[in-house]
């Protein structure tokens, strides 16, 4: 295979779609630099040392600059959603600021994703940015390819984790008027496809709406996760529910931070369809994949050795979160021993869970142990302990996972949480002690 010689920088590094075009730009055998505000969050992915990581901030102008040397083709995955009230703004600017630095390293391409829109109908000031965003990167003079879609299919999507969480957490949904809208949701992969295709396959500016091969309801939605996972769901109509109550709710049920999904709720109050082909016949090689099959792909990835380790991003030590299906409690502690040592502390207690009907999942001898319980349990649960060497210091990481199942999966968790802190410390302190037994 010839090793396409193009550098390709990414944007936004430490986000969703980043963190899926990264891999698979590496699998083509293209050279890739990645741009992040906090490149620390990028050191634990599991492609890390084969990119090139640098720093740099929209916001700053002149940091843009080394990320862009000899860069030629640019993906502009940028959000500023979570800052809050003013981020529109910003995203504007940003985008300004990026093309004016692009422009004078002679990045010869942009390929950007947006959000989908009815031009026909009154726009979110959500999808509005995404649109104006869009505008802003094509008034330089570099070509853009612009991508706009819909909801995004695929494990740790902010819409698919909405969708996810909260048809898991409802035995009977209740929903606004809005559910009955219409989307046009696209499997992540799709999104990979045609990201990829655009590296290879442009000429000139141009914008493309992207969506699967089929217009359902967000109430279908939800209905097709359901299907999937096996749950029986029942559905009531409110007429009407604050934009802020809603957000609320899913701040506290699922992952999507509670500004974020305010945003996101103000987005589906209307159509988000494609109503021009032109991506199809642009790119007839993708082939699209329906909701629900998309759905499956993405419960294969339900399995702590399949998502991206946000957690481990060297930013405190105890961390409890809602991450791509899972409720994770994240432990780290620093041990003066070589990990050889811990590592056979981690077979004991191990080997001693197992009377407890835990069963080893994967093993690498002296850095990753992954237990499976084989309890029952509504959800799954595994135990992982990675060991890693960093100055001379040895770490051990311990993370919980509990993959829900149903309403009896989020009590599970929640009702018995304090107990689960109590055990997840009782283990380290239990590896500790065989560390250092004489």
């Amino acid at each position: 295979m010839t090793i396409p010689q193009k550098l390709i920088l990414v944007t936004g590094a430490t986000g969703y779609i980043a963190s899926r075009l990264i891999p698979q730009l590496l699998d083509r055998g293209y050279t890739v630099r990645a741009l992040a505000r906090n490149p620390q969050r990028l050191r634990a992915r599991s492609w890390s040392s084969q990119i090139d990581i640098v720093h740099g901030d929209m916001m700053e102008p002149a940091s843009l600059a080394p990320a862009l040397k000899d860069v030629h083709t640019a993906y502009y995955l940028v959000h500023n959603m979570s800052l809050g009230r003013g981020y529109t703004k910003l995203e504007i600017q940003a985008a300004q600021n990026f093309v004016l630095a692009a422009e004078e390293a002679g990045v010869g391409h942009i390929i950007y994703l947006g959000g989908l829109a009815d031009d026909n109908q009154p726009i979110s000031p959500h999808l509005l940015s995404r649109i104006e965003t869009g505008a802003a990167l094509s008034q330089g003079k570099i070509p853009v390819t612009e991508f706009r879609a819909s909801i995004i299919a695929g494990s740790g999507s902010i819409s698919f984790e909405m969708i996810r969480f909260t048809t898991e957490f409802f035995p009977i949904i209740p929903i606004p008027l809005w559910m009955k809208n219409r989307s046009q949701p696209i499997a992540i992969q799709n999104i990979m496809d045609y990201l990829l295709a655009a590296l290879e396959k442009w000429d000139g500016s141009t914008v493309l709406e992207i969506g699967g091969p089929e217009i359902i309801t967000y109430q279908e939605v939800m209905s097709r996760y359901a299907r999937v996972r096996g749950h029986k769901r029942s559905f009531f109509l409110l007429p009407y529910v604050p934009v802020w109550f809603m957000a609320l709710g899913i701040g506290l049920m699922t992952p999507v931070p509670r500004r974020i999904a305010r945003a996101l709720v103000r987005g589906l109050s209307h159509d988000s369809i494609v109503t021009h082909r032109n991506a199809h016949e642009t790119y007839p090689e993708v082939n699209l994949m329906d909701f629900e099959s998309a759905t499956r792909e993405a419960m294969t990835h339900l399995h702590p050795l399949k998502i991206e380790r946000v957690w481990d991003d060297g930013e405190g030590y105890v961390k409890s979160l809602k991450h791509e299906g899972f409720f994770i409690d994240h432990r780290k502690i620093k041990i003066s021993a070589e990990p050889k040592i811990i590592f056979n502390a981690i077979t004991q207690l191990a080997a001693e869970l197992e009377r407890e009907k835990y069963a080893v999942d994967t093993t690498e001898p002296n850095h990753l142990l992954l237990l499976r319980s084989q309890r029952k349990t509504p959800g799954d649960l595994w135990l992982k302990w990675r060991l890693s060497r960093n100055d001379d210091s040895t770490y051990l990481t311990q993370t919980v996972f509990f993959a829900p199942r149903g309403l009896g999966g989020f009590a599970y968790w929640y009702l018995l949480y304090p107990f689960h802190i109590l055990s997840n410390r009782a283990f380290l302190q239990r590896i500790v002690r065989k560390v250092f037994a004489p």
